[in-house]
C-alpha cells in the first residue's frame, strides 16, 4: 500500500494485537528493564530495547502459525518501554541520596511510573500527527525497527532483492555485535580520549567508536550532524577552555579539571541551550498539534457518525485521552498529598499541590512535545533526557521557592527538596514515554500498523515495566547503595545523573545555583535560532537545527563527535548510490539496511552483556587483559573501527552493485 505522501507501507493485517503477543512483549520488558536499570544506575546510559525486542519476536514468533509483521511490531512496541521508564531512574534515587527515603515504597514507586507513564502515551496521540505523519523528521531508530521488521517477514518470501537486504542487515549486526564483544574482553578499548591544555585552559578530545552510533548518523542525515558538530566546537574549544582558565593550578590533575568543568558548569549551559530551543521548537510545532488535535477530533466524529477510517488512521478517541489525562489528575493529588503528608511543610498545602497539578499538565505536555521532537531527530538512545530533568526540577523547585519562600528550618528545606524531586519524576515520566511512542509509531506508520493498538500496547508496557522497576530498585539500593547517600560504601553505584538532578535541587532552595550559566547556554541558544531562521528564509537546503546544536553542546563529546562522522560516511555512501544509476532506492536501502545492522548488532549485545554483568557482579566480566595493557588497547581500538568502516562501506557498495 502506498500513502498520499508517497510513504511504502505494507497492508494491514488482522492479526495484530494479540495475547501471545503481549505475553511475550511484557515478558521481554520485565527483563529490559531490570538490565537497563541496573545500567543506568552503574555507568549512566540505558540502551533502547524496542530493535533487539523486534528481533527476539521475530525469532519466536516464527515458530507459530499465522505471526504477522504487525504481530512482531506490537511486541516490540510493549517491550520498547523497557528502555524509557527505566530513565526514571534518573530521579527517584536522589530521594535516597539526600536522606529522604531508605529505599523505594513499592506501589508508591509503581503509581509514580503508571501515572506518568500512561500521560506520556495520551499527550502522544496528537503529537502522531504533528510529528510523525505530518513531518519531514528522520526518526532513526524508528526507521530501523521498520526495516528490520520488513526484512524480517520479505525474507520468508525469498527473491534475491529481499536475500540481499537480510544479508546487509545480518552482517552489519554481526560486524557490530563482534566488535562489542572484542571490546567487552578490553584487548580492545571502544573509548579513547585525549586531555590537553589550551592557554591557561584545558580541553579534551574523546570518541566512543561505537558502530551503532555510526548507524544512527547515517539514518538522521548530515544536517543534524553539522548541527551536532557546532554544539561540540562551542562546548569543548569555546566553554571548556574559557571555564578552565587559570584552574590548572595545584598539582590538579588536567584530565579531572576538564571533566568536572564539563559536568558541572558546560553541560548547564548546554541546558540552557537546549530550553530555549525547546521553547522555540514548541511553538514552531504548535500549529501542526493543535491541527492534529483538531484531525484527531473530526476523526473521532467521523468514526461516530459512521464513516470508516483507514486503520493506520485510527488513534484512541480523542474524548478518551482528554479524559484520561483528566483523571489521572486524581491520583497524581493523592499522591503529591500523600508525600507532602510525610515532610514538615505545612504551610500552603492546598495550593502547593495545585500548582503542582498545573505544572505537571502544562510542563508534562511542552516536554512530551519537546521529548518526541528529540526522538525525531536523533532517536530515543542519544536523546537527553536528563537535560529536561535538569529544567524540570529547576522550575519546579523555583515554583515551591516562589510559594513558601527560602527557609531556615533545614527539615522544612529538606522536605520540599525532596517534594521537588518527586513532582520531577512524574512529569519526567511523561517526556520518556512521549519520547519512545513517537518512536515507535513510526515505525508503525512504515509497517501499516494501527495506532490505536500501538498506544494500547505501550500503557501495556509501561504497567509491565513499572512493576520490576520498585523491587530492582530495592535490590541494588540493598546490595551497592548509591554513592553520596547516609551509610554509602565504597562499591557504592554512582546514578550520576540522579545524583546532578538532586543537588540542583538543593542548590535553587540553597541559593547556590549558577543561573549565570543556564542563562549564558539561553542567549547561545538564541543566536543559533536566529542563524537557522535565516538560512532557512535564505537557502532552500543549509539548516542549523537549534535543538540539534543544544544536544551537541549538552552531550559528551565521545558520543556527539560519532553521530555526525555516520551523517558524513552516509552522505558519501548515498551519492555513490546516486552517481551509479540503475536501481538507486535499492542501493540507498542496502545503506540503510547495513546502517540499521550496526544498531541492531550493538543493541542486543549490550542486551546480553547486561545480563553477563547483572549475574556476575563486575562491570567487566569478560576481561582478559589488564590496566596495564589500556593504551595498546587504545591504538588497536581505532585501527579496528577505522578498518571495519572502511570495509563495511566497500562490502555494501559491492553487494549493490
Amino acid at each position: 500500500m502506498t500513502r498520499v505522501d508517497g510513504t511504502e507501507v505494507t497492508t494491514p493485517s488482522t492479526r495484530e494485537l494479540t495475547i501471545r503477543g503481549v505475553v511475550l512483549g511484557g515478558l521481554v520488558t520485565l527483563v529490559f528493564t531490570a538490565a537497563n536499570v541496573y545500567l543506568g544506575l552503574k555507568v549512566g546510559l540505558t540502551f533502547a530495547t524496542a530493535i533487539p525486542a523486534a528481533v527476539i519476536s521475530m525469532a519466536i514468533l516464527r515458530y507459530f502459525r499465522g505471526h504477522t509483521i504487525l504481530e512482531n511490531n506490537i511486541v516490540q512496541t510493549i517491550a520498547s518501554a523497557a528502555g524509557t521508564l527505566s530513565s526514571i531512574i534518573f530521579v527517584l534515587p536522589g530521594l535516597v541520596m539526600i536522606g529522604w527515603w531508605t529505599g523505594f515504597p513499592y506501589w508508591i514507586t509503581v503509581a509514580v511510573c503508571i501515572v506518568g507513564g500512561v500521560l506520556g502515551v495520551m499527550y502522544s496521540v496528537p503529537l502522531r500527527r504533528a510529528l510523525v505523519t505530518g513531518s519531514d523528521l528522520p526518526y532513526p531508530e524508528g526507521v530501523a525497527a521498520a526495516e528490520v521488521l520488513k526484512v524480517g517477514d520479505e525474507a520468508e518470501d525469498g527473491g534475491e532483492g529481499n536475500r540481499q537486504s537480510l544479508r546487509a542487515i545480518l552482517v552489519g549486526s554481526l560486524v557490530a555485535a563482534g566488535l562489542s564483544l572484542v571490546a567487552a574482553t578490553k584487548v580492545i578499548l571502544t573509548d579513547v580520549s585525549v586531555y590537553f591544555r589550551v592557554g591557561a585552559g584545558g580541553s579534551m578530545l574523546g570518541a566512543s567508536l561505537s558502530l551503532a552510533l555510526i548507524g544512527v548518523g547515517h539514518l538522521v542525515g548530515i544536517t543534524v550532524g553539522i548541527a551536532m558538530i557546532v554544539g561540540l566546537v562551542i562546548s569543548f574549544f569555546v566553554l571548556l577552555p574559557t571555564l578552565t582558565w587559570g584552574d590548572l593550578t595545584g598539582g590538579k590533575e588536567l584530565s579531572d579539571v576538564v571533566s568536572d568543568t564539563f559536568s558541572h558548569d558546560v553541560r548547564f549551559v548546554g541546558a540552557g541551550a537546549i530550553a530555549i530551543a525547546a521553547v522555540w521548537t514548541l511553538l514552531k510545532i504548535l500549529g501542526p498539534i493543535v491541527r492534529g488535535i483538531s484531525s484527531a477530533a473530526a476523526s473521532a466524529r467521523a468514526r461516530r457518525g459512521g464513516d470508516r477510517l483507514e486503520l493506520t488512521e485510527r488513534d484512541i478517541p480523542i474524548g478518551i485521552v482528554g479524559g484520561t489525562i483528566a483523571v489521572s489528575l486524581i491520583p497524581i493529588g493523592l499522591l503529591l498529598w500523600w508525600f507532602l503528608d510525610t515532610t514538615q511543610v505545612v504551610e500552603q498545602r492546598p495550593l502547593t499541590i495545585a500548582l503542582t497539578l498545573v505544572f505537571v499538565v502544562l510542563i508534562g505536555a511542552v516536554l512530551a512535545s519537546v521529548a518526541g521532537y528529540m526522538a525525531g531527530l536523533i532517536g530515543s538512545s542519544n536523546s537527553p533526557l536528563s537535560g529536561l530533568g535538569i529544567l524540570v526540577v529547576v522550575i519546579a523547585s523555583v515554583v515551591l521557592v516562589l510559594v513558601h519562600g527560602r527557609s531556615g528550618d533545614p527539615a522544612q528545606v529538606l522536605g520540599l527538596v525532596a517534594y521537588a524531586l518527586f513532582a520531577t519524576s512524574v512529569v519526567f515520566s511523561i517526556a520518556t514515554i512521549s519520547n519512545d511512542n513517537l518512536q515507535d509509531l513510526k515505525t508503525g506508520q512504515l509497517v501499516g500498523a494501527t495506532p490505536w493498538r500501538q498506544q494500547l500496547a505501550l500503557v501495556m508496557g509501561v504497567i509491565f515495566g513499572a512493576l520490576v522497576i520498585a523491587p530492582v530498585l530495592d535490590l541494588l539500593n540493598a546490595a551497592f547503595g548509591f554513592s553520596g547517600a547516609p551509610g554509602a560504601g565504597a562499591d557504592a553505584l554512582a546514578a550520576p545523573q540522579a545524583a546532578l538532578i538532586s543537588s540542583l535541587a538543593k542548590g535553587v532552595f540553597g541559593g547556590g545555583l549558577n543561573w549565570n550559566l543556564l542563562g549564558l547556554g539561553a542567549a547561545i541558544g538564541a543566536v543559533i535560532i536566529l542563524i537557522d531562521e535565516v538560512l532557512t528564509r535564505r537557502t532552500t537546503r543549509l539548516r542549523l537545527p537549534p535543538l540539534a546544536v543544544g544536544m551537541g553542546m549538552y552531550l559528551p563529546m565521545s558520543l556527539t563527535i560519532v553521530i555526525p562522522l555516520g551523517a558524513l560516511l552516509g552522505l558519501f555512501y548515498e551519492r555513490w548510490a546516486e552517481r551509479a544509476g540503475g536501481d538507486v532506492a535499492h542501493r540507498k536501502r542496502l545503506g540503510v539496511l547495513m546502517a540499521t545492522g550496526l544498531i541492531v548488532g550493538e543493541s542486543i549485545f549490550g542486551v546480553v552483556f547486561a545480563g553477563i554483568v547483572v549475574a556476575s557482579g563486575t562491570d567487566s566480566p569478560l576481561a582478559i587483559v589488564g590496566k596495564g595493557f589500556a593504551d595498546w588497547a587504545e591504538i588497536l581500538g581505532v585501527v579496528v573501527f577505522v578498518a571495519i568502516l572502511a570495509g563495511l562501506y566497500k562490502w555494501t557498495r559491492r553487494l549493490a552493485q
